[in-house]
Formats: structure tokens, C-alpha cells, sequence
């Protein structure tokens, strides 16, 4: 894996990943972008739906839709990295199985998801919770 982050002015910054695919990040002062700590809280929100989304896809589960609600806990100090990261996924779909979509957010957690399981192996405490919606 390669990328690239480019300097474009203020502190404005376009990451460029090899993929070809770029974003524009920003320190915060004028929201130009998002800020990296918010692209690490996305990326482990990713990271995660998309092997929920997966995994109930090969249990053969009919799943409409899927979107993970993620709030990331941060001290007041300077470094500040995360303290504790809480992932919500809300499953929507058509006769569901409970046993299914906790299995699948399981998985996810403890064998699959490598963003989450690096930042819990840093000592973040990652927090899973799911919610489904029948349709």
C-alpha cells in the first residue's frame, strides 16, 4: 500500500492514495476537508461496515441497507488520540436473523476488521453495538 500527501496551502492537504483515489484534509481552522483523526474514525467505520455488509451477504441475509454510527472519545490534551471508539451498525433489511447480524459484527471485531482490531491492539477501547430495522 502507497500514498502520498501533497501540501497545497494553509494547512490544506490532498492525500492521494495508490489506488488513484485522493481526499483533501485540513487542520480545522476552515473546514476545508476533513481532519485526519476524523479520516481514522471513518476509516475503522468502513473497515468494519464493509465486512458486516459481507458477511451477512454469504449468510444469505436480505439486507437492504447498512450504516454504521461511529463516536470517537478524545482527551483534552495535546497529542489526543483516541480513548474509545463506539460503532452502532443499524442493519436494515427483510426477515433479518438477530443471530446472523450479531455474528457478523462479531467477526468483524475480533477477526476481520483490521482497522479496529490495530487500534484496539494500541489500547482503544472499540465499543460494538448493532440495531436492525425490519423493512
Amino acid at each position: 500500500m502507497q500514498g502520498r500527501v501533497t501540501w497545497v496551502n494553509d494547512l490544506t492537504f490532498v492525500g492521494e492514495a495508490g489506488s488513484g483515489n485522493s481526499v483533501v484534509m485540513e487542520g480545522g481552522r476552515k473546514n476545508n476537508g476533513l481532519r485526519p483523526m476524523e479520516m481514522i474514525l471513518l476509516g475503522v467505520g468502513g473497515c468494519a461496515a464493509y465486512d458486516v455488509v459481507s458477511i451477512l451477504q454469504k449468510a444469505r441475509q436480505d439486507i437492504v441497507s447498512c450504516h454504521c454510527e461511529l463516536e470517537g472519545v478524545r482527551p483534552d490534551t495535546t497529542p489526543s488520540p483516541f480513548e474509545r471508539i463506539e460503532m452502532e451498525f443499524v442493519v436494515r433489511g427483510r426477515g433479518l436473523k438477530e443471530s446472523q447480524v450479531a455474528r457478523a459484527v462479531e467477526l468483524s471485531a475480533e477477526k476481520y476488521c483490521s482497522a479496529s482490531i490495530m487500534l484496539r491492539n494500541a489500547g482503544v477501547e472499540i465499543i460494538h453495538r448493532y440495531k436492525i430495522e425490519e423493512i
